[in-house]
């Protein structure tokens, strides 16, 4: 990771924290509480401790409340301020996560990214932010402001003992930037592994039909098996930076009190071998001595949430190109917006489009208002991607697609005025009935039921002891290929819309059905614009416009 992408994340990070309203204010003074806390414990403890005589009950009872306080007022700051960032990370991750999330399901066509990673990165990239505000930022500001608020408290007592807790921060700040470099790169490949790994397991669970059926779970399971190998290989890498900066810290927390110690002891004794602008005696000692474990707290904190720095800025180096393209913008004015209902031209101008190294187009066409046009060719010609791309599910490359007086890129889509049947449709997990009716709020179920008797479905589910109750699942589990088609082309017709799109209609159905379907598709075109993808001459032979494909 280079340093202008590590600036880059910081900056992604900080405006998505200052978007979901950072609790800076709020942290400074829950620390400064504390600090002033802290402070207080130690004086209380020095004045008890170093009495000149038996302190009466009743003195006494007032120092141990007044101990029992200040780590009470120590406890609550922590309470709250663990409590304020852990809100504020929330926000973060419900605004990040809508974001991402409908770049994900406004995913093109052809998007070359697996959609494993695609979804590994809004769940687990995401939530690997939630420490990187909700833990580093905390303690960040109170490394910048706590040992500075002791060392204000220790200079009080002893200017000399402060400085030397100064001190010891400038080593120590170097050792802890080459174990941040070096854990920001660990952390990054991290990531990276496991994206492979979650998108590797979620594409294949997706096609573990096609793996049984090949008998390939053997080599699947030995990739699988692999890219795991590498996510543990790469956490312990992470793990053996965060012992080392841990070790690192310890050390110089050890060495800053063990000098404070050893300062104080001779300057009470009377051996120093220098001559200092101080003079000390038993309870300042002991007052700086008491503060001095204290100025470490604040970086043993930070130590600890230090990895989740460098989870928050991996995730943040994945999560920067899906978020790229979120604009602030207005969204655009809404499809439902047409000047005239009722069918309306759609017109291709010089339109492209572009799958990695194929490229469809340009293409000029007109599909007539009320009219049934045929998009015909060879397979591989882009007929499907043609459909797709006037729906708005595959981004252009050139040109524009137009219907009526809406423009494709003002609208986003035309998925709200168009009806669509595909290839591969897909359905809900409940019956046929329920299928049908998901076509509008307003279908009924007489209006399904003789919908697809017209498209004619009726005998299929005679033949079925459930009828139109029959459960399906989301592949259309037993249901034939043509009955599948059916079913889709039923739930499209019913959709009160006035243009349809349909890709194959007629594709596994005999003649006689084919025919069938024609005629009830060419009844329909004078209520709505109707746009066919098809290999079959009898559906182009029928329609009023063919467009052609090379």
């Amino acid at each position: 990771m280079t340093a202008a992408d590590t600036v880059a994340n910081r900056t992604f990070l900080k405006a998505y924290g200052r978007a979901a309203q950072a609790p800076s204010a709020p942290l400074f003074a829950l620390m400064v509480i504390n600090a002033g806390g802290a402070a207080a414990f130690a004086l209380t403890l020095t004045l008890v401790l170093t009495g000149k005589a038996a302190l009466p009950a009743l003195v006494g009872l007032v120092a141990l409340v007044g101990l029992v306080a200040a780590l009470g007022v120590r406890a609550l700051a922590g309470w709250a301020a663990a409590r304020v960032s852990a809100r504020h990370a929330l926000r973060v991750k419900a605004r990040m996560r809508r974001e991402a999330l409908a770049v994900v399901l406004g995913r093109g066509r052809g998007d070359e990214a697996s959609i494993g990673e695609a979804t590994g990165a809004v769940v687990d990239e995401i939530e690997a932010i939630d420490g990187y505000y909700s833990r580093f930022q905390p303690a960040a500001l109170e490394a910048r402001i706590g040992p500075l608020l002791i060392a204000a408290a220790v200079a009080l007592a002893s200017p000399i003992s402060a400085a030397i807790l100064l001190a010891t921060l400038v080593p120590f700040a170097a050792i802890m930037a080459l174990a941040g470099g070096a854990a920001a790169g660990e952390a990054t490949r991290q990531f990276e592994a496991l994206a492979r790994l979650s998108g590797h397991f979620v594409d294949r669970v997706r096609a573990l039909p096609v793996i049984l059926a090949f008998q390939a779970e053997a080599a699947e399971t030995a990739i699988v098996a692999v890219a795991a190998e590498e996510v543990s290989n790469r956490t312990l890498g992470v793990l053996r930076i965060a012992f080392i900066s841990s070790a690192a810290l310890e050390f110089f927390a050890a060495l800053a009190v063990a000098m404070v110690a050893v300062y104080c002891g001779f300057s009470l004794l009377g051996l120093l071998p220098f001559k200092v602008p101080e003079t000390l005696d038993f309870r300042r000692a002991f007052f700086a001595l008491a503060l001095a474990p204290e100025f470490y707290a604040p970086l043993r904190s930070l130590a600890a949430a230090y990895h989740e720095k460098q989870l928050g800025e991996a995730a943040a180096a994945r999560l920067r190109p899906l978020l790229a393209d979120v604009s602030p913008s207005p969204s655009p004015s809404p499809v439902k917006a047409i000047a005239a209902p009722g069918p309306q031209e759609v017109r291709l101008r010089n339109m492209g489009l572009r799958f990695g190294d194929l490229r469809i187009g340009p293409i000029d066409a007109v599909a007539p208002r009320g009219a049934l046009t045929a998009i015909v060719g060879p397979t591989g010609s882009g007929k499907s991607s043609v459909l797709s791309a006037i729906l708005g599910l595959t981004p252009l490359d050139t040109g524009s697609v137009e219907m009526g007086d809406l423009r494709l890129a003002d609208t986003g889509g035309f998925a709200a005025l168009a009806a669509w049947s595909g290839q591969a449709p897909a359905f809900l997990p409940g019956t046929i009935i329920d299928n049908l009716m998901a076509a509008g709020p307003d279908v009924t179920s007489k209006a399904a039921l003789d919908m697809a008797g017209r498209v004619g479905l009726s005998t299929a589910l005679q033949r079925r002891a459930g009828g139109g109750d029959t459960l399906l699942d989301e592949r259309g589990s037993g249901l034939s290929g043509g009955e599948r088609r059916r079913l889709a082309l039923a739930r499209a017709l019913l959709k009160p819309v006035p243009l349809l799109l349909l890709d194959e209609p007629t594709a596994d159905l005999d003649a006689e059905a084919e025919a069938e379907i024609i005629a009830l598709i060419r009844a329909l075109a004078g209520d709505r614009t109707v746009i066919v993808a098809t290999h079959s001459e009898a559906l182009a032979a029928a329609a009023d416009h063919v467009v052609r494909l090379a």
